[in-house]
């Protein structure tokens, strides 16, 4: 049985390097948020706006204690999810947790490409969204080092970067 839950800030690549891993690996891939989105049929954003952050977080731990009990599998959470309630010490009671860090100037780049898809950090100029992430990093940096192991997730940006991610981590964290 194999549980491998990512950790880590807005696009560290959790979800990139998770479902890669998963195919590699021959299990099955759940994105946290995505599974919310389809058990609410609703977004996050959504999810956020009409309940407020305290019910979301709430809905949050339940589908993760969900998915924490399925096996053969890699999830990965929500940039949040680790931050709250007793999240972190669940996650590693369930399995193997990788908190894939990323610097703040590779976050800061694929924020400004993907700033429209994420509502935390949409109005946000270069100069707001580069202080957000190093503010938000360094609250929830003691929660993501409480992790089982710690990897650099620097190197996603096209097929052959993620295919070696991949390859790395299989001997850095499974095999190593």
């Amino acid at each position: 049985m194999t549980r491998i839950l990512l950790i880590g800030f807005m696009a560290a690549g959790k979800t990139t390097l998770g479902r890669a891993l998963a195919k590699e690996l021959g299990l099955q891939f759940i994105d946290l948020d995505h599974y919310i989105e389809c058990r609410y049929r609703s977004t996050v954003s959504q999810l956020f706006a009409e309940r407020g952050e305290e019910a979301f977080r709430q809905i949050e731990r339940n589908m993760l204690h969900e998915v924490g009990e399925f096996e053969d599998v890699v999830i990965s959470t929500g940039g949040g999810t680790p931050c709250f309630f007793d999240n972190i010490d669940y996650m590693n009671r369930q399995g193997t947790t990788v908190f894939l860090e990323a610097s703040v100037d590779v976050l800061h780049t694929r924020l400004t490409i993907a700033r429209a898809q994420r509502p935390l950090v949409a109005g946000k100029s270069d100069e707001e969204l580069r202080t957000y992430i190093g503010e938000m990093l360094s609250r929830r940096l003691p929660y993501y080092s409480r992790a089982t192991h710690t990897f650099c997730a620097d190197h996603l940006e096209d097929i052959r970067q993620v295919d070696e991610s991949v390859e790395r981590f299989k001997k850095e964290i499974l095999f190593g």
